[in-house]
């Protein structure tokens, strides 16, 4: 081990890795032993048959639910397969079955016909496949953990599926390879540091997926953006070309800040191959409340006697409830002003969230029943400290009632419990029919108005309208569920959201991304001037637009 590392503020250094959706694997396989390869004169074939593999129906095309026209891009041939074949020996895909689970998001939305994958080990490995790419003029679609939400991971139509899955090696102290992010923070955890990013789908994202996407997650309120913790990236870009910027220097003032083009770019612009990023040191003391409203009113002292230091463990938790979203809003501005610098997650979910995870998930709230719940977590040094300001916010929030009912969780099981309830919200809507997601920033004071305006407008036509999300950064997770896909429903949804959006100088994507689904409204959030210079920048870094094609921009006449 290297001792620098012992520095309050170490730097770690990580190569990404893609994989499947969950439930599936893409097991190693050679093009020649493939049950069904493209001949070289193939046209391209976007036909759909049973999705018996996993056993729920099918997912429509994506190119026939959307009006989106194929660009020019040249089709897989054989000899295409055997120059694969050549650079990745042994670990070219093109079984439809194994293909399968890689073509189709994990929300269960857009589906591509992708007819190979590819699975390199190295850099060198991804600069061979994408300088042969741009030669020949295939388009090719990079993807991380599939755990994206708005169909920015696969292809539309046959573009080629380039997973680093296998680069997912420990290649030292200070370099790790490749790392789903749940696994990731274990391995800074045990070194008693921690990811500066926590998001629901830690068990599957992969952290090169995160920085293309510039994912957001629980940990934003306390330790910012990627844009802020990432300090370099390899890169490698359309032609093959590496570009190695792998800095690990917090401050260095030379030239343009070149790994900001691609933090965010949703692999547009260049595979992200490698990750320094900055990691901030493991919290001593990690106390989570759960607060509800409309119940049976807790007895303010049962907070200190829950919080005291003799009943303290690594993560001791709390939850209770708001009768009102006006409640929710005045919580937070307690919390800012009693908890400072040691709050790092302030998180509100509806009661059709709850009564979704109840009822999809099984999952089981320990407070009382009520139209918002917040869930407060704090980090820092000392446990005595935190439990005792927290024991304090506590006593204030349920004394003047904007808090009316909650729980104090003291072991691990709990803690991991009660942060379910809240992580597992997107799971249990996926299980409710078909999604209408949209991730968007709005001033905290009109955060859940769109929910409210929304359920008078849907009516019936909607199952489910619900709301949650990191209300510390003034993000809303808006979702609509109804039995199966309806055009009208989507009609009355968009554009009405994104004007809606737009009105209150919010931005239509928060954190999700545009990736396929939301490239097209991009200017609700900006104007011209910056969709014109992103176009040139694209432009510039991809002529020939192989990199992930019908993604992020616009498409242009």
């Amino acid at each position: 081990m290297v001792p620098r590392l012992v520095l309050r503020s170490p730097v770690w250094l990580f190569r990404w890795q893609v994989a499947c959706t969950r439930g599936a694997s893409v097991q190693q396989r050679t093009w020649a032993g493939a049950s069904r390869t493209p001949g070289p004169d193939s046209t391209l074939a976007c036909t759909g048959g049973p999705s018996t593999s996993l056993g729920t129906p099918e997912v429509m095309l994506t190119c026939e639910r959307y009006s989106v026209k194929r660009l020019p891009f040249s089709v897989v041939s054989e000899q295409d397969l055997a120059a694969f074949e050549r650079i990745v020996p042994g670990r070219v895909v093109t079984d439809p079955a194994e293909l399968e689970a890689a073509n189709v998001d994990w929300l269960r939305t857009v589906r591509g016909c992708s007819q190979v994958l590819l699975r390199p080990r190295t850099a060198e490995e991804v600069s061979h496949i994408l300088r042969y790419c741009h030669g020949r003029n295939l388009a090719v679609n990079p993807q991380g953990g599939n755990t994206g939400m708005v169909g920015g991971s696969v292809p539309v139509f046959d573009e080629i599926i380039l997973s680093t899955a296998l680069m997912n090696q420990v290649i030292g102290f200070h370099s790790v390879s490749g790392c789903i992010l749940e696994e990731l923070s274990r391995y800074v955890e045990d070194r008693d540091f921690i990811m500066p990013l926590d998001l629901g789908a830690k068990g599957s994202c992969h952290i090169g997926g995160n920085v293309a996407t510039n994912a957001g997650g629980l940990r934003f309120l306390r330790y910012g953006s990627l844009r802020g913790t990432v300090l370099g990236l390899e890169v490698v870009l359309a032609d093959g070309t590496v570009l190695d910027c792998l800095t690990s220097l917090r401050k260095d003032n030379t030239g343009y800040d070149l790994k900001q083009l691609f933090i965010g770019s949703e692999g547009t612009l260049g595979v992200i191959t490698a990750v320094s990023i900055l990691c901030p040191p493991r919290p001593r003391a990690v106390n989570v409340a759960f607060l509800g409203g409309s119940g049976v009113r807790l007895r303010s002292g049962l907070t200190r006697s829950l919080l005291a230091p003799s009943c303290v463990c690594l993560r001791p938790c709390a939850l209770a409830g708001c009768p009102g979203f006006p409640e929710v809003l005045q919580t937070f501005s307690t919390c800012k002003g009693m908890l400072g610098e040691i709050l790092s997650a302030y998180e509100f979910m509806d009661a059709e969230c709850m009564q979704l995870v109840g009822h999809h998930l099984r999952l089981t709230s320990p407070v009382q029943e009520s139209p918002f719940y917040v869930l407060i977590e704090t980090s820092g040094s000392g446990v005595a400290h935190d439990a005792e300001k927290l024991s304090s916010f506590l006593e204030r929030v349920l004394g003047c009632g904007l808090v009316t009912d909650g729980t104090v969780a003291t072991d691990h099981s709990k803690v991991k419990m009660l942060w379910a309830l809240r992580e597992r919200i997107s799971e249990a809507l996926s299980r409710d029919g078909y999604v209408y997601k949209y991730d968007i920033s709005l001033p905290v004071e009109r955060l859940y108005d769109l929910v409210t305006e929304l359920r008078t407008r849907l009516g019936p036509q909607a199952k489910h309208v619900v709301g949650y999300g990191h209300l510390g950064d003034g993000n809303l997770h808006l979702n609509v569920t109804a039995e199966a896909f309806s055009s009208s429903l989507l009609g009355a949804l968009e554009p009405y959201v994104y004007e809606w959006t737009a009105g209150q100088r919010g931005s239509i994507s928060a954190e999700h991304g545009l990736g396929f689904k939301k490239r097209g409204v991009l200017g609700y959030s900006k104007p011209p001037e910056a969709l014109n210079l992103m176009q040139q920048l694209k432009a510039l870094l991809d002529p020939k637009g192989i990199l992930n094609p019908y993604k992020t921009l616009p498409a242009q006449s």
